[in-house]
């Protein structure tokens, strides 16, 4: 009997171990976590962030006198964005007003003076605009000058046929402030809707001078020479754009005004004679 009560004893106190062993081992289980610090699911990626691209068609209305210009940096925008189809619409900066006031499919726009931009920031559809680049007024006359022109006063004297823009045209505003302060008035023979068309009054000879940016006169080489607007003559020209609130590709709107204003786009600007705002 003793050896017996001594039996039972001993397997009570070797179940009681076992008992106490297994009680503890959830607590060392649980307590493992917390030595690893907090968990990675979540965590920063050590590559940085994505870089941003665009892609989808794009429709940028601009100014005549862009046309060069940003014709010369699509190469390089559509190689920076291979999925980005870029069309241009050029023309004279009231009447690209005029169309994206009726609901035309623009994106940008780029006008060649602030009065038409205005219009469209009074109307509400176009986010802030930004000045993205100067120009300079210059008389184009025939390669050579045969008509000896020295400056405005010049087209206002009889015997010359003279082609301006159209009232609302920027070029054709900027020169009727040149004409007012210096208190003469020129007769044109026509009154061309943008810049490019007036130019082309001159190379065709149907023109012998018209008054265009300094861009257009170097755009056109040796077809027209240029005869400069002295500097204290020189109206404020100004170049601002913005993105149209009813485009449809909001960030490559926004991609391309960054670039005008310090991407390709403000590069070709430079290389054809545009001046850094």
């Amino acid at each position: 009997m003793l050896r017996l009560g001594a039996l039972v004893l001993a397997l009570a106190a070797v179940l009681a171990g076992c008992s106490s062993s297994s009680s503890r081992a959830p607590a060392t289980s649980a307590a493992a976590p917390t030595t690893g610090g907090s968990p990675t699911t979540g965590a920063a990626p050590t590559g940085g962030s994505p870089t941003t691209t665009v892609t989808g068609s794009l429709n940028v209305f601009a100014a005549a006198s862009l046309t060069e210009a940003f014709n010369a940096a699509k190469p390089a925008l559509t190689a920076s964005e291979p999925g980005l189809s870029i069309t241009y619409d050029f023309g004279g900066s009231n009447t690209l007003v005029t169309q994206i006031e009726q609901g035309a499919p623009a994106d940008v726009f780029a006008s060649a003076d602030q009065k038409n931009m205005q219009r469209l920031v009074t109307a509400g559809l176009v986010d802030t605009p930004v000045t993205f680049a100067r120009n300079k007024l210059e008389i184009a006359v025939a390669p050579g000058n045969p008509k000896h022109i020295t400056g405005l006063p010049d087209l206002a004297k009889p015997g010359l046929t003279v082609v301006l823009e159209a009232s609302g045209v920027p070029a054709g505003d900027y020169t009727r402030q040149v004409e007012a302060r210096l208190g003469i008035s020129i007769t044109p023979k026509s009154l061309a809707p943008d810049v490019k068309t007036a130019i082309t009054a001159v190379t065709s000879g149907e023109a012998d001078a018209t008054v265009v940016y300094a861009t257009d006169v170097a755009a056109a080489a040796a077809k027209v020479a240029g005869v400069a607007v002295a500097d204290a003559l020189q109206p404020a020209i100004t170049y601002p754009i913005a993105v149209v609130k009813a485009s449809h590709n909001a960030a490559a709107a926004a991609a391309f005004v960054q670039s005008a204003l310090s991407g390709a786009v403000h590069q070709a600007l430079l290389a054809q004679g545009f001046l850094s705002p």
